[in-house]
């Protein structure tokens, strides 16, 4: 309750006005700063200015009686109800009723009155006068905080969400700043704040240049946590919500933290819900990408096997029909054209379930301790018996190469995309120069070829599956290659770059670290 009761004694007789003050200030329970009129007029006047917790009326005053009184006040005050004792000099029951017709909280005989009697009578109507005002205060409160919590439970944007919250709250508390902040799962004493918040909103004062860390050790400040329901774990800790004063002293009261609370509880849901909708539709994207990807096996498997199988089924069909007659050249021709086929397909075939495991994040990765040097001598040794005289190859290395751990399947298939796609876009030959790098803690190699170039439009999706340059024509691809290379060069933590102009030829740039520990995904 407040310290002091502000009361206005109405009463054109001041003797009358001394006892009720003397009795008042004798009060053990209250203090009460006590303003007196001679008058109804004096008195309607002082209200106006001064507006009091409570009125002792005396029912018969000069320039009207008090049933006039009370029906001029409320005039004055447009209807609001302010509480009056009704004083009397006599005992009048229908005085009385008519007094309590019209709003009075108490009627006392003056011939009656004692110290006791006045105290009681008084501390009755503040007591009713406080609880009702609590009533109300808390009614508005709860309406305040149901359409506050109703607008942030109305999104399901995490960011809109947590913005609302912090302008509610802070309209609410009438306080400097209110803040919501994430918490890292990985947040110690030593970490900075930047990593300690993972995302931040605030509302209120731009003055106030606490971080969300200074703000949580701040004691000055209201801090509830914001626990995340879990159908495993009681809860867990998602974030803090803080209200904070920094003009001046403020002391909290317990309905606010009650408000914290309870907007606490309300913003938990809603997170949950937001992430819940974030999970649905990453799901949905990633189903609907799965469903889009085996759409596109389907289309290229159907496209890129049909003209190599056109291809076997005729070499074996005249094979099979004139090959006594043929030339044993012809016949070495029909064959290589099979073989070469044959491992169109079978390459076709290991992208696919290659580009799958990827998908799925089913690859293995398994580092050893290689020697890349002899490691990629040896594949390019593999692979120009593979190739027409054509093309050559150079391939110089310098540097430390020493210390490097890779997966060994996944490097030759970097290698043997880069290469193929060299050799397959270099249609007229040319050299294919592979240059490696040693550095002090990474790897760098690229290849250069002087074929038909990339067209710059183009560059950007080239590392997107099936994706292809639009000059390609009809030379065969599936457009994985590059998607698979990609994806095995991030799995070693190194990253890709491509650099071509149309009939200038390509140049593709891989840095790989020396040592990389992948993190396990769950």
């Amino acid at each position: 309750m407040p310290n002091a009761w502000k009361l206005l004694i109405i009463d054109d007789c001041a003797t009358d006005r001394k006892i009720y003050r003397r009795f008042l200030l004798k009060d053990p329970h209250h203090y009460y700063q006590i303003l007196e009129a001679d008058s109804a007029e004096v008195g309607l006047g002082l209200y106006q200015n001064m507006p009091c917790d409570l009125i002792l009326l005396d029912f018969c005053l000069p320039d009207m009686s008090g049933i006039e009184f009370l029906d001029k006040l409320r005039q004055k005050t447009f209807g609001s109800s302010v509480p009056v004792i009704m004083l009397t000099g006599r005992g009048d029951e229908e005085i009385a009723v008519q007094a309590m017709k019209k709003g009075v909280q108490d009627y006392l005989v003056k011939q009656h009155l004692k110290a006791d009697i006045l105290q009681l009578a008084v501390r009755n109507v503040i007591k009713q006068l406080y609880l009702q005002t609590q009533l109300q205060k808390n009614q508005e409160r709860q309406r305040l905080i149901a359409t506050m919590l109703l607008r942030i439970r109305q999104s399901l944007d995490l960011e809109e969400i947590l913005y609302t919250a912090v302008r509610e709250v802070q309209q609410l508390l009438k306080c400097d700043r209110v803040i919501v902040c994430q918490s890292s799962p990985e947040t110690d004493s030593e970490q900075t704040d930047q990593n300690h918040s993972l995302l931040c909103y605030w509302a209120g004062s731009d003055d106030c240049n606490l971080k969300p860390l200074e703000l949580l050790a701040n004691k000055a400040n209201l801090v509830v946590p914001i626990n995340l329901s879990n159908q495993l774990e009681l809860s867990k800790p998602w974030g803090f919500l803080i209200a904070h004063q920094c003009t001046g002293k403020r002391e909290w009261q317990s309905d606010e933290l009650e408000i914290l609370c309870e907007v606490s509880i309300q913003l938990a849901i809603a997170i949950q819900q937001a992430e819940l909708l974030t999970q649905t539709q990453v799901a949905l994207e990633k189903e609907k990408q799965l469903n889009a990807f085996k759409s596109q096996i389907i289309t290229t498997i159907s496209h890129e096997y049909r003209t190599p199988l056109a291809s076997i089924l005729a070499a074996a069909s005249t094979l099979k029909q004139y090959g006594e007659h043929l030339e044993e050249l012809k016949k070495q021709k029909f064959l290589h054209i099979i073989e070469q086929k044959a491992r169109h397909m079978s390459k076709l075939i290991d992208d696919m379930l290659v580009m799958n495991q990827f998908e799925l994040n089913k690859t293995k990765f398994k580092t050893i301790p290689l020697d890349l040097e002899q490691f990629f001598s040896t594949l390019i040794i593999e692979q120009q018996l593979l190739v027409s005289d054509r093309h050559e190859f150079i391939f110089q290395s310098t540097g430390n190469h020493k210390g490097f751990w890779g997966d060994q399947g996944l490097l030759r298939l970097i290698f043997s995309n880069l290469m193929s796609n060299a050799i397959k876009y270099s249609p007229k030959g040319g050299n294919i120069e592979f240059y490696l790098i040693g550095k002090e803690s990474e790897v760098i190699f690229f290849i250069q070829d002087q074929g038909i170039g990339i067209p710059i439009e183009d560059q950007t999706n080239l590392f997107q599956p099936f994706c292809r340059a639009s000059n390609v024509d009809t030379l065969p691809g599936t457009g994985l290659g590059l998607a698979i290379t990609k994806a095995c060069v991030e799995l070693h933590g190194g990253s890709i770059t491509l650099d071509s102009q149309p009939d200038q030829g390509t140049k593709v740039t891989v840095c790989l670290p020396k040592q990389h520990i992948q993190k396990s995904s769950h």
